[in-house]
């Protein structure tokens, strides 16, 4: 039982990237370090690839996703006919619908966005969602979202107030590029508002002095420097949860450090606040 003087910080991060850096592995990794560890207090994890691979990363299943419930909110909606007595009731039943989608589990809770498969724009109808979900987040401590491959998250504004948002990259100059147009989006553009930029390098086979280099040289945080771990492919190819792996498998060993070092550094300090 947690103290209760004790005195939360709560957190909320996402994890972006080029397609291809192991990004949903990273988080399932991340994931089970949060679970795993109290300083996280209650965990929410979001899955907002519409692949829903972060789901079979951690061998769970749910009953329906966000994206079931913005079709049902838009044909019901369809049904009415827009008098305002009418929008109240969809969005008192929203909340209903947003918490009927939550899956909890003993470590955490899950969220999944899922497809859509109405055309057209619905942005009333994406902002109820955002709404409704940023009030199910104050239940959370932290939360740690898995968003689309490329910067399409960060485009769309699937969130719009960040703690921390941590950029995975493969070791190549590709990965790099992506990071510099992240930053840029972050820092110049504003596209939404963030505490913390980190940079994680991940699958890395040596050449760490350079890795660091390159993190400065693009005047970004360090976060992490993950080893190249055979055990995720052979789980991959199993289809065995990555939250499986051995706690001393590297890279669950090297993104323990990470959650411990980077995402909850401020936590202590906060419970002495």
């Amino acid at each position: 039982m947690s103290n209760p003087t004790e005195s939360k910080t709560k957190r909320m991060i996402a994890v972006c990237g080029k397609g291809g850096t192991g990004k949903t592995a990273s988080i399932a990794m991340m994931a089970r370090a949060l679970a795993e560890n109290p300083r996280a207090g209650n965990l929410l994890l979001i899955d907002a690839d519409p692949a829903m691979g972060l789901l079979s990363a951690l061998g769970v299943k749910v009953r329906r996703t966000m994206g079931e419930v913005r079709e049902e909110i838009i044909r019901t909606s369809r049904a009415k006919s827009g008098k305002n007595d009418e929008k109240v009731q969809i969005a008192d039943k929203l909340d209903y619908m947003v918490f009927e989608a939550l899956t909890e589990l003993d470590n955490f809770s899950v969220l999944a966005m899922g497809r859509t498969e109405t055309l057209g724009c619905f942005c009333p109808v994406n902002s109820l969602l955002r709404r409704a979900i940023e009030t199910l987040s104050e239940n959370f401590d932290t939360i740690l979202i898995d968003g689309e491959a490329g910067l399409e998250q960060i485009n769309r504004q699937v969130v719009r107030s960040l703690h921390s948002l941590l950029i995975i990259s493969d070791p190549s100059s590709r990965g790099m590029e992506t990071a510099a147009m992240v930053k840029k989006m972050i820092e110049q553009d504003r596209v939404i508002r963030c505490q913390n930029l980190g940079l994680i390098f991940n699958r890395v086979r040596g050449k760490e002095d350079y890795l660091k280099e390159a993190a400065d040289k693009l005047e970004l945080e360090l976060a992490g420097l993950i080893p190249f771990d055979e055990n995720i492919a052979d789980y991959d190819l199993i289809g065995k949860p990555i939250t499986d792996l051995p706690s001393d498998s590297p890279a669950q060993a090297a993104y323990s450090s990470v959650v411990d070092d980077y995402i909850l550094a401020d936590a202590t300090a906060a419970a002495v606040n």
